[in-house]
């Protein structure tokens, strides 16, 4: 299996105690966002690699969310307007994220992966004019503000430990993000009737924040050619910079739960199903919008992973959703893709 330390053996179940998936939910939307950020653990993509030495990884993103939901169902533009609690009534959101991950390995017990994205993302809503009661003549692009940014987000250094089995299949991780991306008012409306006034705080490239991230992993060998997984890992502010003027806003706690199988007959290729479970807790503070921002989503997540040559691979992934609970009204992805490739050397 090339470079991938699989381990091979009988039978035998995940081991239960691993928490939560190592994701990255940094895309939130103006009235905010439970379910915006890419849950894929790429981790398992890619194979969890035992080998010393280094790894570049560059991965791709795609996430729409144009639908409007509540709670476990759809909602409509007449039951966010006409709620007395709501801001603005949002349109649509297209995150778009570009990650280089590079990754050190001194030996088989150790790594350290330095994670930097870059967001490209572009936001509609219907702001200003749409008032309660509901007149569905309000929805025109005369009412219609957009935003456009594309800036660094947050970065991240994670560090794991898979040493505490002689096999190397079960790991722990500890990991910080930095406040690297613009956060504030940095990111304002464009065009429309808000042209010129701040995004939400949640819509910017960074949180502000500086995260404490912990996390744990483990696969085995289940038969001949299919190994399972299990990892996750959770993420909470510890620090903000409440130095800055408008900055009083802490994102809410991330959380979750990855598991799956791969395919492993063929070295050249592994076909792949994930289920991503993610919670997020509500945003707090002055700016943020803390009755749209919390939810628990779940997505499957078919894909391939390619060996193109020893060290070389790609891999892409399509997540469907299959369940959300989201408090407030939020905008949810039908879809997300993920493609990126790997090279050790």
């Amino acid at each position: 299996m090339n470079e991938v330390s699989w381990v091979s053996g009988p039978f035998r179940i995940i081991l239960p105690a691993a928490i939560g998936v190592l994701m990255s939910l940094a895309s939130h939307e103006a009235s905010a966002c439970a379910s915006c950020g890419c849950t894929l653990s790429s981790d398992a993509a890619m194979g969890y690699s035992a080998s010393a030495g280094w790894r570049v990884n560059f991965q791709y993103d795609y996430i729409d969310q144009s639908q409007l939901r509540s709670g476990t169902g759809t909602a409509s533009p007449a039951q966010v307007v006409n709620n007395p609690s709501t801001g603005e009534l949002e349109n649509q959101t297209i995150n778009r994220y570009l990650t280089m991950g590079l990754s050190y390995s001194p030996n088989a017990d150790w790594n350290v992966n330095l994670l930097i994205p870059y967001v490209i993302r572009r936001h509609t809503s219907y702001t200003d004019t749409t008032s309660a009661p509901f007149d569905a003549s309000q929805l025109n692009s005369a009412n219609l503000s957009g935003s456009s940014s594309s800036s660094l987000g947050d970065v991240k250094v994670i560090g794991s430990y898979q040493g505490f089995l002689p096999t190397h299949n079960l790991g722990l991780q500890l990991g910080v993000k930095l406040p690297t991306g613009s956060d504030g008012s940095t990111v304002n409306f464009s065009t429309g009737p808000s042209a010129g006034t701040p995004l939400d705080t949640s819509l910017q490239p960074g949180t502000g924040s500086t995260d404490l991230i912990v996390g744990a992993y483990y696969y085995q060998a289940i038969s001949q050619d299919w190994d399972a997984f299990v990892n996750g890992s959770f993420q909470g502010a510890v620090m903000q910079r409440l130095n800055q003027p408008g900055n009083d806003y802490r994102p809410g706690n991330l959380a979750g739960l990855s598991f799956g199988l791969r395919y492993e007959a063929s070295p050249k290729w592994v076909p792949q199903l994930q289920v991503n479970l993610s919670h997020k807790g509500a945003d707090q503070g002055a700016l943020a919008d803390t009755l749209d921002t919390a939810g628990t989503v779940a997505y499957l997540s078919p894909g391939i992973t390619v060996s193109v040559s020893k060290n070389l691979q790609l891999y892409g992934f399509v997540q469907l959703p299959v369940y959300s609970k989201l408090d407030g009204y939020q905008l949810f992805p039908r879809w997300t893709a993920t493609m990126g490739v790997s090279h050790a050397f």
